[in-house]
């Protein structure tokens, strides 16, 4: 039997066993990037975590049968800032941001759609960009307007958040509390203050579209229209999963669930709502004042994809993380072993029950990773189980041409040096096996001497 599936929805608050509205077509949603500026490691925590999701459906219910949208925000005021500030073009500074992204997310171990999709079948990985879904957006809000769930004012477009009484049922928060906490400078057109902007005039420079509602002036849209009409379009006006960061359940991901509830006339947007944790650096909160903002390119200069994605998957993906130099030094002692233990075994069958389980528990990764400590000697089952995780995707032979190309040792010189002080131990002259040891040292090798008398070497750390 199938291990049943199990996911905390933040819209119950409690964990729930998961049912597909059609098993035949798992449908799943992520916020993706604001392509402005490179994304840090706070950014990269949700894209490692529903990555691991979207791999576990596809074991659960088969690659043909979970479809995946993570979409792209490519119009925005702070891109428009940037591409100001650098004096390029708005679509030089997102094509070029998200160039680099989908770099980044190939080192961490992320599928991209070439990964997954099949030629000639539909898509199974969508990533949808805003600004290819102008006419989507403009014609769910002319359908909110038309409802009386949205109303015009002063060239923009605002969802007209009273006119829904159970809007706050996401983020748990009464109408009457919010109201009561709203700031008092509000815009002068708006009915209410906690309304949203659904489109807004564009200013001069920045990019624009026909405007929907009869505005005769052109416009853009707002931020939280983008991911309804993507989702709807891509999914349908119902589908399984939502996921995202704990920051966006409230206004983002309360928002959307108010557009599209309201404009396709349904009980829920999305059935199971997912959100991880926030991320810290070294005890601290993540700020460029602190001088500890990091990048995903930064983190990757000095440490592997493999060593990253294992980090952040240690903790459980509703747990705050605390990133830290430890952390990355723990994960990639623990990839050593298990490059060491699975060596060049290939992944036969699938991952082990004990993986599974674990994280058809509500992505229990703790607990999948210590499942994994437990086959260190099944080399078969331990890649099998952490090719799931993203993990260990080349042989140990591989990882070792890998390690020694990047570090740009020469091999021939090592081997020599290994055969030198080979000879010097069998004739007893330590001095000069030490100065070989010492050598190698210096050229970034670390010397193995096993019980046979033979050595083996690898690239230190």
């Amino acid at each position: 039997m199938a291990p049943m599936l199990r996911l905390y929805n933040t819209l119950s608050g409690a964990k729930e066993a998961f049912a597909p509205i059609d098993p035949a077509q798992v449908r799943m949603y992520a916020c993706g990037p604001t392509v402005y500026d490179a994304a840090h490691i706070g950014n990269a925590r949700p894209i490692i975590v529903f990555d691991l999701l979207f791999r576990l459906l596809r074991h659960l219910y088969g690659p043909a049968h979970v479809t995946y949208a993570r979409n792209v925000t490519d119009v925005d005021d702070k891109i428009n800032a940037r591409a100001a500030e650098r004096g390029i073009t708005i679509r030089e500074l997102t094509d070029g941001t998200l160039e680099q992204f989908h770099r980044d997310l190939r080192d961490l171990g992320v599928l991209s759609p070439g990964d997954v999709d099949v030629p000639g079948a539909p898509p199974r990985f969508i990533e949808p960009r805003a600004t290819d879904h102008i006419a989507e957006m403009r014609a769910m809000i002319d359908a909110l307007v038309a409802g009386g769930h949205a109303y015009v004012a002063e060239g923009h477009v605002l969802f007209d958040v009273p006119a829904m009484p159970d809007y706050g049922r996401l983020s748990k928060r009464p109408l009457d509390e919010m109201e009561a906490g709203a700031r008092v400078e509000v815009a002068p057109y708006k009915r209410s203050p906690l309304d949203f902007v659904l489109w807004k005039p564009s200013k001069p420079g920045e990019p624009s579209w026909p405007s929907p509602a009869g505005i005769a002036e052109p416009g853009r849209p707002g931020w939280h229209i983008e991911c309804s009409a993507m989702s709807a379009k891509h999914l349908g006006k119902t589908f399984d999963i939502h996921a995202g960061g704990i920051d966006l359940i409230f206004p983002h991901h309360e928002n959307e669930v108010a557009q599209s509830r309201c404009c396709f006339g349904t009980p829920v947007m999305a059935n199971v709502w997912l959100h991880n944790g926030f991320l810290q650096v070294e005890g601290e909160k993540m700020s460029k004042s602190l001088g500890n903002f990091i990048t995903i390119r930064d983190v990757l200069k000095d440490w592997p994809g493999e060593v990253v994605r294992l980090t952040m998957l240690k903790t459980h993906y509703r747990q705050p993380i605390d990133w830290t130099l430890r952390g990355l030094e723990e994960s990639s002692r623990v990839l050593d072993r298990w490059y060491n233990a699975a060596g060049d075994a290939p992944a036969d069958g699938a991952a082990p029950d004990s993986v599974i389980d674990a994280l058809c528990d509500d992505l229990n990764t703790p607990a999948a990773i210590n499942a994994l400590h437990g086959l260190a000697d099944a080399a078969s089952a331990l890649r099998a189980g952490a090719n799931l995780f993203g993990l260990l995707a080349r042989t140990r032979s591989d990882r070792e041409q890998d390690q020694v190309a990047a570090a740009g040792i020469d091999v021939a010189a090592v081997e020599a040096l290994i055969a030198e002080r080979r000879a010097a131990r069998a004739a007893k002259d330590w001095a000069a096996s030490d100065r070989a040891r010492d050598a190698l040292a210096a050229m970034g090798v670390s010397v193995k001497d096993n019980k046979d008398g033979t050595s083996t070497w690898t690239v230190a750390r």
